[in-house]
């Protein structure tokens, strides 16, 4: 019986594959052209300089064209780290403190983390403001200041980081996102419309909201990152 069930569903599987993709001929071009642009891919590459004033197409469609999925993206991310430090959790006893379970580094590894570390966290930056202008977003330059951060707490055990100011940036960065938005929906018509004058093409000053959107989300992510990676390298001190 359970042989015929999974038969049974392989088969409604197969069927309901077969009928959308045998309407697609083989080989058929789905991108479309520039010059006549009939597909949503098409309509991206050649609309998104003019509508927008940005030279990263991908950015455009992230931030603006489906800018709502990226904040559902940001807040799973959300999710996930407040469900990693709820697990890992443990309440603190008066005058208790955390150490951090990192082997002690060498010297070596200290001074040149204290030279590298700027330089990380201002490629992050520099990653997720330009975003728009250049490839990297929000995600990318959140993900290197976190792994700037990282490498701190690897080169030395007393470096932790205060939870306190990381839930702050992370809240006023989500509330930034979604306010936006909400703008967005009462200037415009939508929810996220880039109600902002869009600039020149190439200025960093151009696209609207899509920059402050990014800068906000390279916080986020920065945040909820660095929050993680100091939960997972921390315990009690007994």
């Amino acid at each position: 019986m359970r042989k015929l069930l999974v038969l049974f569903l392989l088969a409604v599987i197969a069927f309901s594959l077969y009928k959308p993709l045998s309407t697609i001929e083989f080989g058929a071009d789905r991108m479309g052209s520039i010059e006549n642009p009939t597909t949503v891919g098409a309509y991206y590459l050649s609309k998104t300089p003019s509508e927008l004033s940005v030279a990263n197409v991908i950015t455009a469609i992230v931030v603006n064209y489906r800018g709502f999925d990226t904040l559902g993206e940001v807040s799973v991310l959300f999710l996930a780290a407040t469900g990693l430090g709820s697990i890992l959790y443990r309440r603190r006893k008066e005058g208790e403190h955390s150490i951090s379970i990192s082997k002690p580094s060498s010297q070596l590894l200290q001074a040149g983390s204290k030279l590298i570390y700027p330089a990380i966290l201002v490629l992050g930056a520099y990653v997720f403001i330009h975003g728009h202008l250049t490839p990297g977003g929000g995600f990318q330059g959140g993900a290197i200041i976190a792994t700037g951060i990282l490498l701190m707490m690897m080169s030395y055990k007393d470096f932790h980081l205060n939870h306190t100011v990381l839930t702050w940036i992370e809240s006023l960065a989500g509330i930034t996102f979604a306010t936006i938005g909400i703008a967005g929906l009462i200037v415009g018509k939508t929810f996220l419309e880039n109600f902002m004058p869009i600039g020149t093409l190439n200025d960093l000053f151009s696209g609207g909201i899509i920059p402050i959107i990014y800068i906000a989300v390279g916080f986020k992510v920065a945040a909820e990152l660095a929050g993680v990676l100091d939960t997972l390298l921390s315990i009690k001190e007994k």
